[in-house]
C-alpha cells in the first residue's frame, strides 16, 4: 500500500514541471537573496571550465548510480505571497528551508554559468534537487566557513552489489579508499568524473568534491554539456538522468525541483532537514507528510501454518488502487556530457615574444598572442582567452577598458585587442589566461615612451631684438621632424641662457610669460598637430637688464636648436647748452670789457 501511495505522491509533484523549468531563469532572476556576481568573472567563481584530466568517467553517470535519499517535498507547499493560506502548513516552511552556505553555493553557480552558457538555462532549484537527494543539502547544511563538508560526505563502496562495481581510480585521493571507489562530496561525484569536471569556485587554489561550491559550480557545468537547454523537459530528463540513472530517481529529483520552485527561504548552516529513506534499503522517507497506516500481521509466524500473504490491494477492506502497467519504463540512453573545450587545455603558450611599445598617445605595435594547446601541443579552438592590462599606467584596449576576452580561432590562437597609449610613460604588463581554468599566465611587457623629435629647425623671426621693460614683438617658429616625417605632440623644453654653451638658466634677463602673468625661464611647449612650435608677440618679456641670451630648445630624440635674443638700453637725448651771460656795463659806459692793465710804469717826472 505504502508503495502506491508513493507513486501517486510522486506524479502529483511533479506535475507542472515543465512549465516551472521554463520560466525557472525569469523566477531565479527576481528571488530577493541574489547576489549579484563579480564584474568580468574577477571575484572567484569560475564561470566555465574543467578538470585537468581529458578523459571523461566513462561510467555513464555522475554518482556511478550510488544510493540516494528518496525522501519527497510535503504536500503542503511553502508559503508564498498572494498564495491560498487555508490549508495548514506543518513542515512545508522546514522542508523549505535551505542552509545558508549550501543556498549561496547554487545561486553563485548558477548565476556564473548563466555569464558564460545563458542558453543552458540553468536554475539553481535544479542543483538544489540533486543536493537534496544526494546529501541532504549536505547534511542540513553541515560545513565550516568556507564550505567544505565536516566531516567529509562519502557513499558506500561501489562494489557492484546494486550500484556500479569501479574499483579505485584516484588512489584514495578523494574518498580514502585504495580498492575500490565511492561518491564524494555534497553532489556526490566519483573521483573519476571529479578529475574531469572538478571547480575551484571559492579560488582557495584546490578542487575540492567536499567544498559546496566547488561541487555545485561542477555539477552545473556537467548538466548543462552537450549544448543542452534545461528549459526544454527532453534535455531537463536527460541531464538529470546523466546524473543517476533511474527513472525513479529522475521523479524524485524534479518533485524537489518543482518544490523549491514554489518558494524557500534560507536558515543557519547545520540546521536543516535531515532525510531519512534510501534507494539502497528500500525505504522511503514521507515524514514529511502523512502516509496510510500498513496492515498490522504478526511477526511469529505459527510453525507449519504459514502460507503466502495475498497482495495488499486483494485484502478485505483495501481499495484497489489503479491498475499500474506491468511494462516498465523505458529509461532513454543516456550520452555522455562532452569534454568543454576549456577542459582540454593543459597550457597557455606565446607565439612570439612580443614587446608592445609606443609613444604617448598612439597605437601599440607587436600586440600579444597566445595559443591555447593541449597536453599532446596541438591547438584547441573555441576557448576564451582574457587580456588584462596590469600596472600604472593609463593605456587602454581599444573599447577604453583594461580587460577584453578573445576566443581562440580554429588554429588555437587569441590576439589582443588593440592598445592604445595615454600620456604616462613606463612599462607595465599585459596578462593572458584562460577563462574558467587554474593554468599559468602568458605575460607581456608593453613599454611607452616620450615622442620624439630627432630635428628642431627655426623657420623665421630670429634673432628677436627688444629694449629693457618691454616685451618682444616678432613673431617666431620651430618645427620638430622626426627621420624627416613632422613630429607632432612633441613636449620641447625651452629655458633662458646667456649662452650656447650654458646648460643653467639665467639668472635675469628675458623669461616667459605665463597665462596667469606670472613669469619663468624654463617652460615645457608640446607641438601642434603641424609639429610646430609658435612664439607669439607678447610671450618673451625683454626684462630689466641690456644684454645677449638664448632660448635653448630640446627635445626628446636629440633635436636641439636656440633662438637669439637681443635686449637693448632705450635710447637717450642731449640737454639744452648754457646760454652766455651778458656783458657788464662799465662807469664811463663803455661797452666792452675792461682791460687788464699792464704792469706799472716808472712814474714820470
Amino acid at each position: 500500500m505504502a508503495a502506491h501511495i508513493g507513486r501517486r505522491l510522486r506524479k502529483g509533484a511533479t506535475s507542472g514541471v515543465v512549465m516551472a523549468a521554463a520560466v525557472a531563469a525569469l523566477a531565479a532572476s527576481q528571488a530577493p537573496e541574489m547576489t549579484p556576481p563579480a564584474t568580468d568573472n574577477t571575484g572567484g567563481d569560475q564561470a566555465i571550465g574543467a578538470g585537468d584530466t581529458t578523459s571523461p568517467s566513462g561510467h555513464g553517470s555522475v554518482t556511478g548510480d550510488s544510493p540516494y535519499y528518496t525522501d519527497l517535498p510535503p504536500l503542503n507547499p511553502p508559503n508564498l505571497p498572494g498564495a491560498s493560506t487555508k490549508l495548514p502548513l506543518t513542515t512545508g516552511p522546514a522542508e523549505a528551508g535551505i542552509p545558508a552556505s549550501v543556498y549561496s553555493a547554487y545561486k553563485r553557480a548558477e548565476l556564473s554559468i548563466r555569464s558564460t552558457d545563458p542558453g543552458c538555462n540553468l536554475p539553481w532549484q535544479l542543483l538544489a534537487g540533486i543536493g537534496k537527494v544526494e546529501s541532504g543539502q549536505a547534511r542540513g547544511g553541515r560545513v565550516d566557513a568556507n564550505g567544505t563538508a565536516s566531516p567529509p560526505i562519502l557513499g558506500p563502496a561501489l562494489n557492484g552489489n546494486g550500484f556500479a562495481l569501479i574499483t579505485d581510480t584516484d588512489g584514495g585521493a578523494y574518498d580514502g579508499d585504495t580498492k575500490l571507489d565511492r561518491a564524494v562530496g555534497p553532489m556526490q561525484f566519483i573521483p573519476s568524473t571529479w578529475a574531469t569536471w572538478g571547480q575551484d569556485a571559492n579560488s582557495d587554489g584546490k578542487k575540492d568534491p567536499n567544498n559546496i561550491y566547488d561541487a555545485a559550480q561542477a555539477a552545473g557545468l556537467y548538466l548543462c554539456a552537450n549544448d543542452r537547454n534545461l528549459a526544454l523537459k527532453a534535455d531537463l530528463d536527460q541531464a538529470i538522468l546523466s546524473y543517476n540513472r533511474s527513472r525513479e530517481y529522475l521523479n524524485t529529483v524534479l518533485s524537489w525541483v518543482a518544490f523549491y520552485e514554489r518558494g524557500t527561504h534560507q536558515i543557519p548552516d547545520g540546521t536543516g532537514v535531515l532525510p531519512v529513506g534510501r534507494s539502497d534499503n528500500g525505504t522511503r522517507g514521507n515524514g514529511s507528510h502523512p502516509t496510510a497506516p500498513l496492515p498490522t500481521v504478526p511477526t511469529t509466524p505459527t510453525p507449519g501454518t504459514q502460507k503466502p500473504k495475498p497482495p495488499a490491494e486483494n485484502r478485505p477492506g483495501t481499495v484497489k488502487p489503479p491498475t499500474v502497467p506491468t511494462k516498465p519504463p523505458v529509461t532513454p540512453p543516456v550520452t555522455p556530457p562532452a569534454l568543454p573545450a576549456v577542459a582540454k587545455v593543459a597550457r597557455l603558450a606565446i607565439v612570439a615574444n612580443e614587446k608592445p611599445t609606443t609613444t604617448t598617445g598612439s597605437a601599440f605595435t607587436g600586440l600579444p598572442r597566445v595559443a591555447a594547446l593541449d597536453a599532446s601541443g596541438k591547438p584547441v579552438p573555441g576557448v576564451s582567452i582574457r587580456f588584462e592590462i596590469v600596472g600604472a599606467t593609463d593605456t587602454r584596449f581599444g573599447a577604453g577598458g583594461t580587460t577584453a576576452t578573445v576566443t581562440t580561432g580554429s588554429s588555437g590562437l587569441a590576439t589582443s585587442p588593440a592598445l592604445r597609449a595615454g600620456e604616462k610613460t613606463g612599462t607595465f604588463t599585459v596578462r593572458a589566461t584562460v577563462v574558467g581554468r587554474t593554468l599559468r599566465a602568458a605575460d607581456f611587457a608593453a613599454t611607452v615612451t616620450e615622442r620624439r623629435a630627432d630635428t628642431l629647425t627655426r623657420l623665421a623671426g630670429d634673432p628677436l631684438s627688444a629694449t629693457t621693460g618691454t616685451s618682444f614683438a616678432q613673431k617666431v617658429q620651430v618645427k620638430a621632424t622626426d627621420k624627416g616625417a613632422l613630429a607632432p605632440g612633441v613636449r620641447v623644453t625651452a629655458v633662458i641662457v646667456t649662452s650656447k654653451t650654458s646648460t643653467e638658466e639665467s639668472a635675469d634677463g628675458p623669461s616667459f610669460k605665463r597665462a596667469d602673468g606670472t613669469t619663468v625661464r624654463t617652460v615645457t611647449l608640446v607641438t601642434g598637430t603641424d609639429g610646430l612650435l609658435t612664439f607669439e608677440s607678447g610671450d618673451l618679456l625683454a626684462g630689466d637688464k641690456a644684454g645677449t641670451y638664448y632660448v635653448r630648445l630640446t627635445a626628446p630624440g636629440g633635436g636641439t636648436t636656440f633662438i637669439d635674443l637681443t635686449v637693448g638700453a632705450p635710447a637717450t637725448t642731449n640737454p639744452d647748452p648754457t646760454p652766455t651771460p651778458e656783458p657788464t656795463p662799465t662807469p664811463s659806459g663803455s661797452t666792452t670789457p675792461e682791460a687788464t692793465s699792464s704792469p706799472s710804469a716808472s712814474p714820470s717826472a
